[in-house]
């Protein structure tokens, strides 16, 4: 079965909960953006998928979080998995579970439901073009200890950043920019909050 058949398939065992996924599987709304300018809020992660069905996936973190109980030690995965269509729309989601397939899947779930839209520019004085490369402004996020700025580019200059950073810059759409970081970029969680803080930036800011 193709990629479309089983999307298709998808679809159409999609049974709507709320008046907006049923305004969505209608064709009443057909684009995020209408989402966003009527205030509407997502609790169908199915909404998304039918509005931007070429999102890409990425596990940033798993994790084995350990409690004490009267019955024993209990170890539950905890996640973290981001998500974006590598043109202007990206999300970030946790999960915990017993099991850890079921956690990456608790948390792109949850990625979904929290999808927010990237102002995509070129802000950058030495390119000053009409492309969409870059964001528009300097941006600014935090995460616990981690705070994380990015900085617009020219054109083709990439993304100045570690490896991490840049996987999930280039999820939200942003092809050239540079960043800055402060505190302990090791601890993944922390730093992929900033990144999500400082991206929401450019649409609030905007």
């Amino acid at each position: 079965m193709s990629r479309y058949s089983k999307y298709q398939e998808q679809v159409e065992e999609w049974k709507p909960r709320t008046t907006l996924g049923s305004l969505v599987l209608e064709g009443k709304i057909n684009s995020m953006e209408q989402v966003y300018e009527n205030g509407m809020r997502i609790h169908e992660s199915e909404i998304v998928k039918h509005l931007i069905p070429d999102m890409k996936t990425q596990v940033v973190h798993v994790g084995i979080v350990q409690k004490q109980t009267d019955a024993g030690e209990m170890t539950r995965f905890d996640s973290l998995v981001a998500i974006g269509n590598e043109a202007g729309w990206f999300g970030l989601g946790k999960g915990k579970a017993a099991q850890m397939r079921i956690a990456i899947d608790k948390a792109t779930n949850a990625a979904y439901l929290n999808v927010i839209p990237v102002k995509l520019g070129c802000g950058s004085w030495e390119c000053r073009c009409a492309e969409l490369h870059s964001i528009p402004f300097k941006v600014r996020g935090k995460g616990g200890s981690v705070t994380i700025e990015i900085i617009p580019g020219p054109r083709g200059l990439g993304l100045v950043a570690g490896e991490n950073i840049r996987k999930l810059l280039k999820l939200a759409g942003i092809k050239d920019a540079w960043t800055k970081s402060f505190g302990s970029t090791n601890t993944m969680m922390s730093t992929t909050k900033a990144i999500f803080n400082a991206i929401r930036s450019t649409y609030i800011m905007g």
